[in-house]
């Protein structure tokens, strides 16, 4: 797992958001989050400086200092949403999605209201240890653009 700048974040690789709206996670990040454990998991909206959104599932999320994102919201918690339906919580979308071997298909609308495009490379990045963020824009992003070594896209 490269670390683009020296005591900077730690990265798992690019995923390319492909023409049937699909996107695959990096087996690194699928790994350390321990994302095989569940077949759903949550995105919600990244930050104003890095876009994109951040991936949990729900045992690392409920046992975390956000867990009021499902306590506060028990439709999402118990997926029964429309599977990729965003709601809006003090101000951020959050949305779950099925899981299956690494891949996950993202809704035209997600993609829009997630202000994202068919052919992006979002960065896949450490972030906390419940949550790790598919970033699309930032000074991290244009590190990674330059990084003389290898990034895995997958």
């Amino acid at each position: 797992m490269p670390q683009i700048t020296k005591g900077g974040k730690y990265i798992f690789g690019w995923s390319v958001i492909r023409e049937d709206y699909t996107l695959n996670i990096p087996s690194m990040a699928m790994k350390e989050y321990k994302m095989y454990d569940e077949d759903k998991i949550y995105i919600f909206s990244g930050s104003k400086s890095t876009g994109g959104f951040c991936i949990t599932r729900k045992g690392l999320l409920i046992n975390s200092k956000l867990k009021g994102i499902l306590e506060d919201n028990p439709k999402l918690m118990n997926y029964q949403l429309k599977e990729g339906e965003l709601i809006s919580y003090k101000g951020r979308s959050y949305a779950y999605l099925k899981i299956k071997n690494g891949k996950i298909e993202i809704s035209k609308d997600m993609i829009d209201k997630l202000h994202l495009k068919v052919g992006d490379k979002l960065l896949s990045i450490r972030s906390s240890d419940f949550a790790f963020t598919m970033g699309i824009k930032g000074q991290l992003i244009e590190r990674a653009m330059n990084y003389n070594g290898d990034i895995e896209v997958y």
